[in-house]
């Protein structure tokens, strides 16, 4: 690990102004940042703390959803009460990443920073877009198992990691700081968000609770503390014929959490049955494609999809 400077920040106004220097970084819960580092993938030449900042607090907000800081912690957001009773989803997804150690430290505006596990941007000796613009994606011909297939570009094919995120876009979160914070690859993949190196995330804030059953389903390679391969964000409310509205969103698919306004449109007003879901999958799988390794993804994610909403209409 390279050298670098630590500076505890003790307002927000301190710590952007600190972030705005050269190489600086703000690290919180440090459960990817300090990987990164070890790795020399990332290298700060300054270090700023932001642990001390009044970002803790889970609101109540006027017009009855939530206001998350950006410094709850993953256990800590999964355990509130009203995120159990009004935002299922939220903590199902939470809970099923990453391992209770992890979840004490991680911070929810850390969690939605995290960057990509792609095995080529963590390997040092290959070519990453990512990690050195301009250099090549190693991905594309290599073993891209765990890569995107949604709006991605030949210039990185990574996928995002976050499981809560994946909750929080079927949710209709809204990050304060930013109206749409990911960015896609384009030309530029190494530029993942839209924030300016001194702007922090300073809370998330939760709509009301949508009506129906919030069920959130990730394969993976083993039963826990592993990425997905695909993930699946539903909200389901129907009658006993018809699907009245639904929200999806996907894991593990491409460069951001993938909300799928294809498969959404679908399922308004659709019949509960197998068709339909096949029906849905179809529809936000449509632009999907594979780069060999990763092809297996596309009918998993539509059976996925499938599965999810059967489980949240009740009919398995």
């Amino acid at each position: 690990m390279k050298p670098f400077r630590y500076e505890r920040a003790s307002a927000v106004a301190s710590a952007c102004a600190a972030a705005a220097q050269p190489a600086a970084r703000f690290i919180a819960g440090g459960t990817n940042l300090i990987d990164l580092m070890k790795l020399q993938i990332e290298t700060p030449a300054h270090l700023v703390d932001i642990n001390a900042l009044p970002l803790r607090g889970i609101e109540d907000t006027p017009e009855h959803g939530l206001r998350i800081g950006a410094l709850v912690t993953n256990s800590a957001l999964a355990a509130d009460m009203r995120v159990r009773r009004h935002y299922p989803l939220l903590s199902q997804a939470i809970l099923a990443g990453a391992s209770g150690q992890l979840r004490n430290k991680a911070t929810t505006g850390g969690n939605l920073l995290q960057r990509t596990r792609c095995p080529y941007f963590y390997d040092t000796t290959k070519p990453c877009n990512k990690r050195v613009p301009g250099s090549g994606c190693a991905a594309l011909g290599g073993l891209n198992r765990m890569n995107a297939v949604l709006d991605v570009s030949d210039n990185c094919i990574a996928a995002h990691p976050s499981d809560m995120a994946v909750a929080m876009a079927a949710l209709g979160a809204r990050v304060e700081t930013v109206d749409v914070l990911y960015r896609a690859p384009g030309d530029t993949p190494n530029i993942e968000t839209v924030l300016a190196p001194s702007e922090l995330i300073r809370s998330v804030v939760l709509p009301p609770p949508l009506p129906g059953r919030q069920i959130y389903r990730k394969v993976r390679d083993r039963a826990s503390y592993a990425f997905a391969l695909v993930s699946v964000a539903a909200i389901v409310a129907h009658d006993n014929n018809r699907i009245q509205g639904a929200r999806v969103a996907f894991g593990g698919l491409s460069y951001k959490p993938w909300r799928s306004a294809d498969a959404e449109a679908t399922l308004a007003g659709a019949t509960l049955t197998r068709a339909s879901y096949d029906a849905a999958g179809a529809a936000a799988l449509k632009n999907a494609h594979g780069y060999g390794h990763n092809d297996f993804k596309i009918p998993l994610a539509r059976r996925t999809l499938r599965a999810a909403l059967a489980e949240a209409i009740g009919t398995i």
